[in-house]
């Protein structure tokens, strides 16, 4: 009998992110529908900053974000901005609904499988992220030593800390910066030649990066579902949108085995949720269009109704 060997895993060093929500269960407690907004929200600002950054999002579990950077201070360039902007999007939401991330860096060999990555890098970023509070960011000496000289951020020795499951103590740093600063992306390029996105401007992600209400709900309810046509449906209706560039980084990955039932029915209903109260007619002939057996379809149809009916009657004046 002949036994056939796996093959080895492929293996990097890269600078990995790892981000959490913190209380994000006490929030879904409180308010499920609200939690879920503000999370979608906060999501669409993380996941742009990061593809922006040059980064790319490894996996993503509910309420936490896993991204690599080929850079260390893109990487923490990256988590600055997120603080910053999250911090300023926080500020526009009532003290019950704001949500606060905490983020590790660590810098590490990596393995990849499956377009994951996985390893004891991944592990000391996720413990790292743990120790970190509301707003902030910690990282390993490495990563500090990495930045000395390369950027203005000072660090605060937070000591070394033993890691679950990891041998060795790590020592920790506290990134120290302006929560409420605008900091631009460096602008570099790329190792391989790629052109670079780059993001000069906070507000742009902070206010939904200007996008116009349909354009927003359109995104919104397409960009967890791992589904390449949506992802096209939505560059060929906005080649030039405000998500143009998430949109062509999901096509870059592979499209989802499976759907996802429960991650579909959050969209919907936060998306229905974001259109139900409002008085424009597209936004409900944009939800029967995503969702035509969807479990608000017989509520989308009277809105259309009453709206067409108080259009005409308008219209007769």
């Amino acid at each position: 009998m002949i036994t056939m060997e796996a093959p080895p895993l492929e293996r990097k060093l890269v600078a990995i992110l790892a981000a959490d929500v913190e209380g994000y269960s006490r929030l879904m407690h409180q308010d499920e529908e609200a939690a879920l907004a503000t999370l979608s929200s906060h999501r669409s600002i993380i996941d742009s900053i990061i593809v922006q950054g040059r980064g790319e999002i490894s996996g993503t579990a509910g309420d936490s974000v896993l991204a690599e950077f080929a850079s260390v201070v893109d990487a923490v360039h990256s988590a600055v901005l997120i603080q910053q902007a999250l911090t300023k999007a926080n500020a526009t939401l009532s003290p019950d609904r704001r949500m606060m991330l905490r983020i590790g860096i660590n810098v590490g060999d990596v393995m990849v499988k499956d377009n994951g990555i996985f390893g004891d890098g991944v592990n000391v970023a996720a413990r790292l992220e743990a120790m970190a509070e509301p707003g902030s960011i910690c990282v390993t000496r490495g990563v500090r030593d990495h930045l000395r000289d390369r950027v203005d951020y000072e660090f605060e020795d937070l000591g070394e800390h033993t890691v679950k499951n990891i041998a060795r103590p790590v020592r920790v740093f506290r990134v120290k910066f302006d929560r409420n600063a605008t900091s631009p992306l460096p602008v570099s390029e790329p190792a391989d030649g790629r052109s670079t996105i780059q993001l000069t401007d906070i507000d742009a992600t902070s206010e939904g990066r200007n996008a116009d209400p349909i354009e927003l709900e359109f995104w919104k309810s397409v960009e967890t579902s791992g589904n390449h046509d949506e992802y096209r449906a939505y560059l060929k209706q906005y080649p030039d949108g405000n998500f143009a560039a998430l949109a062509k980084a999901r096509l870059a990955k592979p499209a989802s085995a499976k759907p996802d039932v429960t991650a579909d029915r959050e969209v919907e209903l936060e998306f229905w949720t974001s259109i139900k109260d409002g008085d424009v007619a597209a936004s409900f002939e944009a939800y029967l269009e995503k969702y035509p057996e969807g479990e608000f379809k017989a509520l989308a149809k009277i809105r259309l109704g009453e709206l067409s009916e108080s259009q005409n009657l308008q219209d007769d004046k």
